[in-house]
Parts: C-alpha cells; structure tokens; sequence
C-alpha cells in the first residue's frame, strides 16, 4: 500500500504540487483542486478544476498562450500514469473563486475538514 488516501485525493495533491511548483514565485498557496470526474475504461479520465482567489492568478496558472497549464497538465499526467500504470487523460480548467478560503461552505465543497486548516 503506497497511500491510504482516495484515488481522488491523491490525484488532487499531484496536481496542486504541480502548480506549487511551476508557479512558486508568483502563486500564493490559496488554489484548490477539485476532481469533478474521475472514470475508468480503457484508460483513466480526469476532469479537474483548479480554483484560485484572484483574476490575476488565474492568468499566471493558465500562462501565455495556455503554456503554464499545459506544463501543469502534462506533468501531473506523468505522475498519475506512473502511480496508476495506466494511460491517463487529464483535463484541466481554471476558475476563479474570490477569497474561497474565508468560506466555510466553499472550504467544505473542495473537500478541507477542519482539522486540515488547524496546522
């Protein structure tokens, strides 16, 4: 067992580390990763909203010309294929979600419990 965690969760992190770490410099640590479908057939199917707190994060995530995102993308999907040894199809959007970590209800809906935001 490489992790206890849901498949959803785990795929959540790697995204959110793919971001943390293309976007350090610019990026505070306020985005959020939800996994709106996550289905298995021939291959593994991932759509994922990455949600940020300002317009102009949204415009450092997705990059000129969608370049950031596509690096997010391919490199996340790198990670998943090898934890999953399967082809992976990641589909990624970018929403903007104004001060979503002052929300009690929006924290619930990406999935923080409490005892995550203690730390």
């Amino acid at each position: 067992t490489v992790t206890d965690q849901p498949e959803k969760v785990v795929v959540s992190e790697i995204i959110r580390e793919k971001i943390l770490r293309l976007c350090d410099k610019e990026i505070p640590h306020g985005t959020a990763v939800v996994i709106e479908d996550f289905t298995e057939d021939d291959m593994i199917r991932i759509r994922a909203e990455i949600f940020c707190e300002k317009q102009s994060h949204k415009g450092i995530i997705v990059g000129k010309n969608g370049e950031t995102l596509k690096k997010i993308g391919s490199y996340a999907r790198e990670d998943m294929e090898a934890f999953f040894g399967t082809k992976v199809y990641l589909n990624l959007w970018v929403k903007v979600k104004e001060k979503w970590r002052d929300n009690q209800l929006s924290l619930n809906n990406f999935g923080f419990k409490p005892e995550d935001l203690d730390n």
